[in-house]
């Protein structure tokens, strides 16, 4: 049995839809955030020593990172589904957006998130405006362009295909999601951008997706 060790608001929902997608039986083991530090409880070190989610368990396989949690699950569970053929370009762009999605995109946003925080972070008075000072500069000069050319390239990219690796919804598109989601609640991605929105609305409207966020809980990242 599927075991996901399933952190709160975190990128482990993408495993719970994959799952529900592939129609595989799982259990869920369920961990919450510290409600001060937003960090994950000292519980996950017990199941994999970096104390991260997501992380599943396959009766004695410990597998962490969503890109390679997905791809063990196409491959064990898959069959044909949710993988385009081996040999074929629809492949090359699948493989492609499975390491894009973590390798590239969250960078900016992760970035964005942490100079947002120093801009809100409670510190002393004489500190507080140069803290916010640097990191309004860094977001604008650096990060801010940097989600900017990453959102225009995605929606771009969906002008061609319907999906991130061509036609056919993959795999690909839930490791996407997460990314995406995180731009549009906190880094500028709205209706100035309709392939990407669409994108968002055809997944969340997806009964796999619906029952993965029925069983996984509230997923703030999407309000």
């Amino acid at each position: 049995m599927i075991v996901v060790h399933h952190l709160n608001n975190s990128r482990s929902q993408r495993v719970l839809w994959m799952l529900e997608e592939l129609g595989v039986d799982y259990e869920i083991r369920r961990y919450e955030r510290n409600k001060e530090t937003m960090l994950a409880p000292p519980e996950l070190r017990q199941v994999h020593p970096l104390g991260k989610s997501p992380v599943i368990t396959d009766g004695a396989s410990v597998l962490a990172e969503s890109g390679a949690i997905l791809e063990y699950l196409v491959e064990q569970y898959g069959g044909e589904r949710l993988a385009p053929a081996r040999g074929t370009p629809e492949r090359v762009r699948y493989t492609y957006w499975m390491h894009y999605a973590e390798g590239s995109l969250m960078s900016p946003l992760l970035m964005k998130l942490v100079f947002d925080q120093i801009e809100k972070a409670k510190m002393p008075f004489v500190a507080k405006p140069f803290a916010k000072a640097i990191a309004h500069k860094v977001k604008s000069s650096f990060v801010v362009p940097q989600i900017k050319q990453h959102l225009d390239y995605l929606e771009a990219e969906l002008q061609t295909r319907d999906w991130f690796a061509g036609s056919a919804f993959s795999a690909a598109d839930i490791q996407m999601s997460f990314p995406l989601e995180a731009a549009a609640a906190r880094a500028g991605l709205n209706a100035g951008r309709p392939r990407l929105m669409d994108f968002l609305a055809r997944i969340h409207a997806r009964p796999a997706y619906q029952r993965a966020l029925e069983k996984g809980g509230p997923f703030s990242i999407l309000n």
